[in-house]
């Protein structure tokens, strides 16, 4: 009888999230710098695991910087910079309100989630579906029975101007 080994896995129960990195060689040439699988891991509010992939500190940003961009602290955006991330929204779970200074683009892997706006609009966007979300107050929910992956890259931008005066974020990570 052959035992049956299981694959790791993220705490939202999909499989891990494989990165590779490339960069350049003392002759310049194109290398590949690393490669890993990674988890994502649950955040202290329950709702989703997250996975930090790689962050800029600046935009645009410096391919000569050989920081590993895994490694740069960042809160939900990066001042300055650029992040991208990994969201699992476990089922039936949801984000608190937020709004952040940055431009988002949230790019729907697996599943599919509902964006809600603070006036109550929602929409539902599916498998291979895109967000851009440029700076709007919004929560996610996943109303499904099935974890939700959603790659989110996220790029500061200056605060919307409503009536000449910038809208105040209200990032989660606040609350």
């Amino acid at each position: 009888m052959s035992e049956t080994i299981s694959a790791p896995v993220s705490d939202s129960g999909l499989p891990l999230v494989q990165r590779v990195v490339t960069g350049h060689d003392a002759q310049g040439r194109a290398v590949f710098k690393s490669e890993d699988l990674a988890p994502t891991r649950m955040i202290p509010s329950g709702d989703a695991a997250m996975l930090l992939i790689w962050t800029t500190a600046t935009v645009p940003a410096d391919n000569n910087d050989e920081t590993d961009g895994r490694e740069r602290e960042a809160g939900v955006t990066l001042e300055g910079g650029s992040v991208i991330r990994i969201v699992d929204m476990l089922p039936g779970q949801a984000s608190p309100f937020h709004r952040t200074n940055s431009i988002d683009y949230g790019i729907v892997l697996e599943g599919e989630v509902e964006l809600e706006l603070d006036d109550g609009a929602k929409t539902t966007i599916g498998q291979h579906g895109i967000i851009i979300q440029r700076g709007t107050n919004h929560l996610w929910r996943n109303t499904t029975d099935k974890v939700c992956r959603i790659a989110f890259v996220l790029i500061e931008a200056p605060a919307y101007l409503h009536n000449g005066k910038p809208l105040d974020e209200d990032r989660p990570e606040h609350k």
